[in-house]
This record gives C-alpha cells, structure tokens and sequence, in this order.
C-alpha cells in the first residue's frame, strides 16, 4: 500500500512537471511530436531510476560513512552525466532514428534539472506515511523515482498530443509556438491540481 501511495502521489498529485516545476526545458523541447516525447519520456525513465538507484548508494556508503555529504551536488553530477553517457551510446547503437529524433535534447537530460532534483531529494526527503515520517529507503527511493519519471512521461506525451490537435486547429498568428504552448502548459497545471487531496 506504502508503494502504491508513493506512485500515485507522484505521478497525479505532486507531478515533477506540474506542481514542481522541474524539467521545464526537456518539456516544452521535446513535445512537439508524440513519436518523440514517448522517446524521451522512455529515456528519462531509463535515466531517472537508474540515476537515483545509484547515488541513493552512493550517498548511503560512501559519502555519509566518509562525512563527505557537502559533496552531494557534485558526485551526483557525474553520475548523472555518466549515465547519460550510457544511454545516448546504447540508443545509437539501438536506435538510430529515435536517437536522431532526440538530437540536442538527449543530452540535455544531463543537465536536466528533475533528474539532479529527485536524486537530491531522495537523499534528503522525509516521507509520512500512517503518521510517522521516515527517510526513504531504498526500495521508496527507486518507486518514487519511478513515479516521478512515469509522471513526467505522462506529462510529455499528453502536452505533446495537445501540440499536434493546436497545430492542426492554427491558432492566431500571435499565439503560435511558444505563447500556446505556455498557455496550455498552464491549463494543464491546473487541471492536475484537481488530484490534490487524492493522496
């Protein structure tokens, strides 16, 4: 039950996207095409629990044993990047065509701010659940993760869907591209606060 709560809190009720604000450049990049946002979403799925899984570990037996958690931020980084690193190389090999269609945006997930969010905050986020708030473990850590990154796959592809049916309906001169996108990121936002209370 105690997973389940976590899931759903973050994929409806506390969205990485919609209620944090996190990943905000990947979001409006890569969510011009469904084909591409589902890519993404994919990748960040990939990167996101793996990224968390491992510096969760980090954090746990190396920098807490060696009093060394001022170094957070930075050994985060790395891995993050080196995971990065990973996927981009496995992709090309794999999939040619989904790494082309990604293109820049790829390796913005290095440097994309819910990715280094939630692995902070793993580490740092106390979680109530029947009263008493805990740390998360590791198995809280890698679902949490998970639902955030299943949340902001979500996001992606449901932003990306509305882009096209917009593309196709040619809104007003001055509201194509980004001014209609931001506007119906904003709708969205709103429409996913109604999940507040839920969880």
């Amino acid at each position: 039950m105690k997973y389940l709560i976590i899931i759903l809190s973050t994929i409806l009720v506390n969205n990485v996207i919609f209620s944090q604000f996190l990943g905000i450049c990947p979001f409006l990049g890569t969510s011009k095409k469904t084909s591409t946002a589902l890519g993404m979403g994919a990748a960040v799925i990939f990167v996101l629990t793996l990224a968390t899984l491992v510096t969760w570990l980090t954090n746990q037996y190396i920098l807490i044993p060696l009093n060394l958690t001022f170094l957070q931020t930075i050994a985060f980084i790395l891995i993050i990047a080196a995971l990065v690193q990973m996927v981009e190389i496995i992709l090309k090999k794999i999939s040619p065509s989904l790494y082309t269609a990604l293109g820049v945006f790829l390796p913005l997930i290095t440097t994309n701010c819910a990715v280094l969010g939630v692995s902070l905050t793993v580490v740092t986020k106390e979680f109530n659940y029947g009263g008493v708030a805990h740390m998360l473990s590791l198995g809280e850590s890698v679902v949490y993760a998970v639902g955030i990154a299943l949340g902001f796959a979500m996001a992606l592809v449901i932003f990306a869907g509305v882009r096209e049916h917009i593309d196709l309906m040619e809104p007003p001169k001055g509201m194509k591209g980004t001014p209609i996108a931001l506007i119906t990121a904003g709708i969205l936002a709103l429409a996913f606060m109604g999940f507040t209370g839920i969880v």
